[in-house]
């Protein structure tokens, strides 16, 4: 599994306006992937409103957040659409099905979605903050604010 201090790879994703987003294009920034298991679903509602309604702050610590999970581009849009995201980016790990995921190592093969996860990347790609979380757990997202206040 992927660990602080690990270099990522960077990577290509379509997201709900089935546009292309490079993480290679966000260096300078520290970026959050935010992995949730599957959308319209509760918790993982309320995991990408947070970020939706943290943008700003996030923005002003020099941090992009990015939505991630196996959910393919239109149903993203979809979601999106329902729950009124206009800035947060929700990318599809769709094909092949939880790549990026799976080469973090928080993929889970037998229910074929990822982990409830957030990673944080510094401005070079280097990973500074790795935590998993129960699928039905929310995660934080003061937890994370207050490390990149740090």
């Amino acid at each position: 599994m992927v660990k602080v201090g690990d270099k990522l790879k960077d990577f290509v994703l379509k997201d709900q306006d089935n546009s292309d987003i490079n993480t290679a294009d966000y260096r300078g920034k520290k970026v959050l992937l935010s992995f949730h298991p599957l959308a319209f679903t509760g918790v993982c509602r309320d995991q990408m409103k947070s970020l939706e309604d943290h943008y700003g702050q996030l923005e002003s610590l020099n941090t992009i957040p990015l939505g991630l999970s196996v959910d393919q581009p239109f149903s993203k849009a979809a979601w999106a659409e329902q729950m009124g995201i206009e800035k947060l980016r929700l990318l599809s790990d769709f094909w092949p099905h939880g790549g990026v995921a799976q080469e973090l190592g928080i993929f889970i093969e037998e229910k074929g979605i990822s982990q409830r996860a957030n990673i944080l990347v510094d401005e070079e790609g280097m990973v500074i903050f790795v935590k998993v979380y129960d699928i039905p757990q929310l995660p934080d997202l003061a937890e994370i604010i207050d490390f990149l206040e740090k």
